[in-house]
């Protein structure tokens, strides 16, 4: 499934592990599913991990200038695109340290209401799964057990704390999916783009804890979202999302190529290369049978 799925029978390297840890696999799987914002692709080259550093004013991609025209550049970031829905085929690779075969996936985003995902391994069907405003559902058909949670679960998995529907979309969609203002942070431009990094850390507080981030976000010449990237300054967690080959379909300019990095106690890197976009509406069946054990996240 997209929150949890067992594919341990699959691969010898992950035969046996207990059902959080393949969850935590395919939820990363779900977060980097992503498509759409505006401009033909260009190749991230600065590492905004270390964004918030002093520049090197004799590298001309790193002299960041002020930019006059705040408006344009906010109006071209902020407003989601228009659209019903969008069904993406996409082959992910994930990077954990053991051999993993590539896994087909099917996305169907259906705007403001869901999230579908459905994942095949070496043809056959092993997970499906649907995130609602409500939460998170998931079924392995390995295991025959499924999940019911919310979305504090997925900021664990995800090392933040900030997460819900809509901001899941906005991930899923590569849009900005961090609140940012002229206030908090300072905006500039620079040979890729635009740049956007917090003045200093920024709190975001939460039903069950507070945390201070380091963020900073490179954009395009048009606006397109190349990179995110969020630091934990009182910890090593650390999340990046890249987003790279931009092109139009539907009106809708849409990312091809998706990398997300998660850091912590454990990093993983997920790679998704979406082949296929359609804006058909398409039938989202879920069920779990009576025979599936529920899994209690805790």
């Amino acid at each position: 499934m997209w929150f949890g799925v067992n594919i341990a029978p699959y691969f010898n390297q992950l035969k046996r592990k207990r059902m959080k840890n393949w969850i935590s696999l395919v939820v990363l799987l779900l977060v980097l599913s992503s498509c759409k914002t505006r401009n033909a692709a260009t190749k991230n080259q600065s590492n905004l991990s270390d964004s918030t550093a002093v520049n090197n004013s004799n590298d001309p991609k790193d002299a960041n200038e002020p930019v006059t025209d705040k408006i344009a550049f906010y109006q071209n970031v902020l407003i989601p695109p228009k659209f019903d829905q969008i069904k993406i085929n996409s082959k992910v690779n994930v990077e954990t340290g053991s051999f993993i075969p590539t896994l087909d996936a099917t996305i169907y985003i259906e705007n403001d209401k869901k999230v579908w995902m459905n994942l095949t391994a070496l043809f056959i069907n092993v997970a499906r799964g649907i995130a609602t405003p409500e939460g998170i559902k998931g079924l392995d058909r390995t295991s025959k057990s499924y999940i019911d949670s919310d979305f504090d679960y997925l900021n664990k998995l995800l090392n933040v704390n900030f997460l819900d529907y809509k901001s899941l979309e906005k991930i899923l969609i590569g849009r900005t999916f961090v609140k940012i203002s002229d206030s908090k942070f300072t905006l500039t431009k620079n040979a890729q783009g635009y740049k956007m990094v917090s003045n200093g850390t920024q709190k975001i507080e939460s039903d069950e804890k507070k945390r201070e981030y380091k963020i900073a976000l490179q954009y395009d010449e048009n606006y397109d979202l190349l990179d995110v990237n969020l630091k934990d300054v009182l910890s090593s967690d650390e999340l990046e999302i890249s987003y790279s080959n931009w092109g139009v379909y539907n009106e809708i300019r849409l990312p091809k190529n998706v990398k997300i990095i998660i850091k912590g106690s454990k990093s993983s890197q997920i790679l998704l290369e979406n082949t296929k976009f359609d804006f058909s509406r398409m039938e989202t069946a879920y069920s779990v049978p009576s025979s599936y054990k529920k899994i209690e996240i805790k």
